[in-house]
């Protein structure tokens, strides 16, 4: 019999709870954040096969067992894979359990790294993630090294105090900076600060963390609200591709930074400080550094900016972060600020 496939609103109450009930009977759960959902439906209007996007990574697959061998889970990536290329995503990334992983390398991906027996990572492209780690073996030094991975959103005295910490205890930091464009300011900016901020440091090697180091792609937990459960498991995915990483360049050390405002990045420490040294790499936390009695944090400097304007911020951040947001190129991400509402998170 010939399906077709639709896309469901989120206000289709019918349709979403026969997509979370197909799920739940497959073991799995509908994502909180999706950007696109599709359907196929039997001639009474019954859901027997789904799947969803959000950004560039495809998720929530699942196929009524009574229809499988129908071809139903091809119909659904096809749908999704044209969605995505008409949006102008080319590189697309999904998650799967390790049962249907051959089903998804005959259509065209290829696993990039997995998390126990439960998820599976993977890439529609064969030489992704091999070509990314080809390019930072470029960067491999003689000695120790060690790593970092921030957002930096945006740097301040507390990222900082971390990277020389770190550095200091090292040959090479290899330093990583989140990617992803889903921050208060952007990318390009934050990028810039994280160099003017450690060109004092020589044996610091920075790196675009692409979407393989807390993306949406390995870790959506970490831009969007999410229940701890689901943080652990995206948390546990991102170190098993850092593990690979770290292989690379020959880490043996990762530093992070105390963590005593957001819950995500708590539960990510916690779980890096547990996962990492069965892997053989160590897991350092550094503690917060402080300016007048208070634990300084980027979520702190998003208020102060949100609420009291730039010089509140002089004594938080280093001097060239404080000489952006004085100038007018800061203009825009200042008025973003002030306009987001909450800003103690991402």
């Amino acid at each position: 019999m010939a399906y077709s496939i639709m896309e469901v609103s989120p206000r289709d109450g019918r349709a979403m709870a026969g997509i979370d009930s197909l799920l739940a009977r497959e073991g799995l759960r509908r994502d909180r954040n999706l950007d696109y959902i599709c359907a196929v439906c039997d001639e009474d209007f019954r859901v027997i096969a789904t799947g969803s996007c959000f950004g560039n990574t495809l998720r929530c697959f699942a196929v009524d067992g009574g229809h499988q061998g129908e071809g139903l889970l091809n119909l659904v990536l096809t749908h999704l894979t044209e969605v995505q290329y008409a949006r102008g995503n080319f590189r697309l990334f999904l998650c799967t359990k390790p049962s249907t992983t051959k089903f998804f390398s005959d259509l065209g991906f290829y696993e990039i790294a997995r998390v126990d027996e439960t998820l599976v990572f993977m890439e529609n492209r064969q030489d992704g993630f091999p070509n990314y780690l080809r390019e930072l073996e470029k960067a491999r030094q003689e000695g120790s090294a060690a790593a970092v991975v921030m957002n930096a959103n945006p740097f301040t005295l507390g990222h900082q105090f971390l990277v020389e910490t770190a550095a200091a205890s090292c040959r090479t930091l290899h330093l990583f900076l989140v990617s992803e464009d889903a921050s208060l300011v952007p990318f390009a900016v934050r990028k810039r600060l994280v160099q003017e901020g450690t060109a004092h440091l020589p044996n610091v090697v920075l790196h675009d963390g692409g979407p393989y180091i807390i993306s949406a792609a390995t870790f959506p937990s970490y831009f969007l609200e999410d229940g701890d459960a689901v943080i652990q498991g995206h948390a546990r995915l991102d170190l098993a591709v850092f593990v690979k990483i770290a292989e690379a360049l020959g880490i043996s050390v990762r530093y992070v930074g105390e963590e005593p405002f957001s819950r995500v990045t708590s539960l990510y420490n916690q779980i890096m400080s547990a996962e990492l040294p069965k892997a053989g790499v160590h897991c350092v936390t550094v503690p917060r550094k402080e300016v007048g009695g208070n634990p300084v944090s980027a979520s702190a400097v998003r208020c102060l900016l949100q609420e009291r304007g730039v010089e509140a911020v002089r004594d938080l951040v280093p001097p060239s972060t404080y000489a952006y947001f004085a100038s007018p190129e800061a203009t825009p991400v200042l008025a973003r600020i002030r306009k987001a509402g909450d800003v103690t998170h991402y």
